[in-house]
């Protein structure tokens, strides 16, 4: 039996024009969700690193972090702690494609209309909604 493990995820709101891009990941235990560019923290990687590399090998993207919505810790469908930090960020390079397997789909939309999708295509909705939540307030 494997043991529950607690796993650092950095993820990133990219902004542009009054939009958010969100990814639908299509993967083994992931089925056509909605979510933000995201990845695990590799071994002595720095946050703010993991989030640029995750933006460029899911969408070639190169971005700029602008600031932060918060930290958040939930548990995953797999009983795993999760800790994710998610940040705010403008494209500063590259193009939009799909590099990394698994990543299907992209599209931009305004947060509002973000925080109005049902929760069955959403990845962590809950926590999604959380991060939305925030970008409203803060007028991201």
């Amino acid at each position: 039996m494997e043991e529950n493990r607690t796993i650092i995820i950095v993820s990133v709101s990219i902004v542009n024009n009054g939009k958010v891009l969100i990814i639908k990941e299509n993967r083994k235990n992931i089925i056509n969700k909605w979510n933000f560019p995201s990845g695990h923290l590799e071994n002595g990687e720095h946050p703010f690193i993991t989030a640029k590399r995750e933006v460029k090998e899911e969408t070639g993207l190169d971005v700029y972090l602008t600031g932060t919505t918060g930290v958040y810790n939930f548990f995953s469908s797999k009983g795993d702690y999760i800790i994710l930090f998610h940040f705010t960020g403008e494209i500063c390079g590259g193009s939009l494609y799909f590099q990394e397997a698994g990543i299907v789909e992209s599209k931009w939309v305004s947060i509002e209309e973000l925080s109005n999708y049902e929760n069955h295509k959403l990845r962590e909705a809950p926590v999604i909604k959380h991060i939305v939540h925030n970008l409203l307030k803060n007028n991201i």
